[in-house]
């Protein structure tokens, strides 16, 4: 299969072209900066869309802008915006003028999609909350479903916090790791969670399965609260964790972006499993633990 990723320098693409080498599968990348991308010598990057050699065929679309990385200024919401929703459009445009199209698009997206709720499971048929994040998420959505007009196949992954050598991970491990970490706020806020391996074996799933299409929650089937994750960490990594993180002083460091660690989803794969995929790391303990002492 020829495979065109976007965002396959990122964290889930780094994890995901290796597996689809080992296929067999013919892997190419579209990148900003084609010159650092630094991966395997078999895949073939490309800067420009015109420049992709067809047919493909698959696309999976991971590119977008880090969204808990800054402040959520106008201008870093426009950008936020702009990396996930004009590079769908202009993907599905670029699709539609090929003499022979992808058979499938797996596009990104969020659990954001779905806003906090409190307590109440949400499985891809829950109502959203109105907010930012799903707008952002239903927008991008949106963009990648016009694919379908064309006879594509198109799964949206509403992906929850990805687990592994990266990621979100990376940025909590430092207090942590000197005994310093704990929940943030009250820690009753749900995290719906992913280790990357599932995230990876999820969307080849997602490719490999004619008759799947529509949203997906890519999401493990335990979500925690962040109390629970915090302890769980700090227990894997043999630290205590003592310290809260007050809700005005997250919202002091993130602004209106802290609603992303101050609420919370949870979230439950239920298309995911009713497939058939079988999750390898469903429970967080195991998760953390390979992770950090693989």
């Amino acid at each position: 299969m020829r495979v065109l990723i976007t965002g396959g320098t990122g964290f889930i693409g780094r994890h995901l072209i290796p597996r689809l080498l080992t296929r067999g599968d013919q892997v190419m990348v579209l990148s900003r900066r084609p010159h650092a991308a630094k991966l395997d010598s078999r895949v073939a990057v490309y800067s420009e869309l015109a420049q992709v050699e067809t047919p493909v065929d698959a696309v999976i679309n991971l590119a977008g802008a880090p969204i808990a990385d800054k402040r959520w200024s106008d201008s870093r919401k426009a950008l936020l915006r702009e990396s996930r929703i004009e590079l769908t459009r202009e993907l599905v445009q670029w699709m539609g003028s090929l003499s022979v199209t992808p058979k499938v698009l797996i596009s990104g997206s969020a659990i954001g999609y779905y806003g906090s709720q409190g307590d109440k499971p949400l499985g891809e048929d829950a109502e959203p909350k109105l907010g930012f994040t799903h707008e952002l998420c239903a927008d991008w959505e949106r963009e990648a479903q016009v694919a379908e007009k064309l006879g594509v196949r198109v799964c949206c992954i509403r992906t929850g916090v990805v687990l592994g050598d990266g990621g979100a991970l990376q940025k909590m491990l430092p207090p942590f790791k000197l005994g310093l970490g704990g929940p943030i706020a009250s820690g009753r806020q749900w995290m719906s969670w992913i280790h990357v391996e599932d995230e990876v074996g999820a969307i080849l799933h997602l490719l490999d399965q004619e008759a799947l299409s529509g949203p997906f929650n890519l999401t493990a089937p335990n979500a925690v609260s962040n109390e629970t994750f915090s302890k769980t960490l700090a227990n894997v990594l043999g630290k205590p964790a003592f310290f809260r993180v007050p809700a005005p002083v997250m919202h002091l460091i993130m602004g209106e972006a802290a609603e992303l660690v101050v609420k919370g989803q949870r979230v439950i794969p239920s298309k995911l499993e009713a497939s058939g995929y079988r999750f390898r790391y469903p429970e967080l303990e195991s998760a953390l633990n390979q992770v950090l002492n693989a």
